[in-house]
């Protein structure tokens, strides 16, 4: 008698290549803090990182892009900066204290584009980082280099 294959990969532990899917879009981290806060497709809260940083600490872009949308109007996410780079990927940088660039601003890997601020809700200073491929939030460590 066979033995019964061997359960699937829980879908958190599954790392595709990083960025293999965006030609020409390479990924660098936008805060150089702790990750303290990990990505949860299934809450809707949790659909980022939440990265440790410090008051007025600068927050990067982490790829090439324009500045689709700089403002504090939607729910949730404080001061926000939402990147464009390319025709699937987007960036998403919240709980910002400032916001330094503009809606249309090109920005380069590694630009400042804001600063961080308090989490909405308290938990002290973080930034909320998302990356959206097609509309749709995955897991940044993902897409991330390692820091090892």
């Amino acid at each position: 008698m066979a033995s019964p294959a061997p359960p699937a990969a829980p879908a958190s532990s599954r790392r595709p290549a990083p960025a293999a899917a965006a030609p020409g879009l390479t990924w660098a981290w936008p805060l150089p803090g702790a990750v303290v806060q990990p990505f949860n497709a299934s809450d809707r809260t949790r659909q980022g990182i939440r990265i440790r940083g410090r008051a007025g600490q600068t927050v990067t872009a982490v790829g090439d892009g324009q500045v689709v949308y700089s403002g504090g109007g939607l729910t949730g996410y404080g001061n926000l900066i939402i990147v464009k780079h390319n025709d699937q990927y987007l960036s998403v940088y919240g709980f910002n204290s400032r916001l330094l660039v503009a809606e249309g601003d090109q920005v380069k890997r590694g630009q400042a584009v804001a600063e961080v601020g308090q989490a909405v809700g308290g938990g002290g200073y973080l930034l909320h980082f998302e990356i959206r491929r097609d509309g749709t939030a995955v897991d940044p460590l993902r897409y991330l280099p390692s820091r090892s």
